[in-house]
C-alpha cells in the first residue's frame, strides 16, 4: 500500500471517530445535539479522501520524474502540480478523472470496481457524497427548533459513505498509474 493509503486510514478516523460520538451522545440523556457530529463527520470523511486523491498524485509525479529530478522539465511539472493541486477541490469523479488523465493519461475511475460496485455506480455515490458535503458545509441549520428542519446527513449515510471511500480508495490503490 502507498503512503497516501496509510495516510488516508488515518484521516478517515476523524470521520468514524465523530460517528461513534454522535452515537455515544444519542445514549446519554439531555445530552447534546449529536447532529453536528454526523455533518462534520461527512465534511471530515471526504476530506480524507480529497488528501488521498492528492498525496496520491503527488506519491505518483515523484515516481514519474526520478529521471527528470532537478531539470528544467521537471521542475515545470511539479509547479504546475502545485498550482493544480491548489484548485483542486471537492474531488467528485470528473474532476479526479480529468486530473489523473492529464498528468498521467490514465482514467484512474475506470479501476473503481470492488464488491458491489461498478465504475458508474462508484462515480455516482462519490458525486452524491460530494454535494451532500457541500450542503452540509456551506447551509447552515437556522431552524429556531432542531427538529423543524430534517437533518441533511443520516446516520446510515454517514456510516455507509465512510464504508464506501474506504472501499473507493482501497479499488484506486489497485491502479497501475506509472509503469
Amino acid at each position: 500500500m502507498t503512503k497516501a493509503f496509510d495516510a488516508f486510514e488515518r484521516a478517515i478516523r476523524d470521520a468514524e471517530d465523530l460517528l461513534a460520538r454522535h452515537d455515544a451522545e444519542k445514549t446519554v440523556p439531555n445530552g447534546h445535539n449529536g447532529e453536528v457530529l454526523k455533518r462534520a463527520g461527512l465534511v471530515m470523511a471526504l476530506a480524507a479522501w480529497e488528501t488521498y486523491v492528492k498525496d496520491r498524485l503527488q506519491s505518483e509525479i515523484d515516481t514519474w520524474l526520478q529521471a527528470v529530478e532537478g531539470s528544467p522539465l521537471g521542475k515545470f511539472v511539479r509547479r504546475r502540480l502545485e498550482e493544480d493541486l491548489k484548485r483542486f477541490f471537492n474531488p467528485n469523479d470528473e474532476r479526479t478523472r480529468r486530473i489523473f488523465i492529464d498528468y498521467f493519461d490514465v482514467d484512474i475511475t475506470k479501476d473503481w470496481v470492488w464488491e458491489n460496485y461498478d465504475s458508474s455506480t462508484s462515480k455516482k455515490v462519490l458525486d452524491s457524497l460530494v454535494a451532500k458535503r457541500g450542503d452540509a458545509a456551506h447551509k447552515a441549520n437556522t431552524a429556531l427548533h432542531a427538529s423543524a428542519e430534517p437533518h441533511k446527513v443520516k446516520r446510515d449515510e454517514l456510516e455507509k459513505g465512510i464504508r464506501f471511500l474506504k472501499g473507493l480508495v482501497a479499488a484506486t490503490e489497485k491502479a497501475k498509474i506509472t509503469k
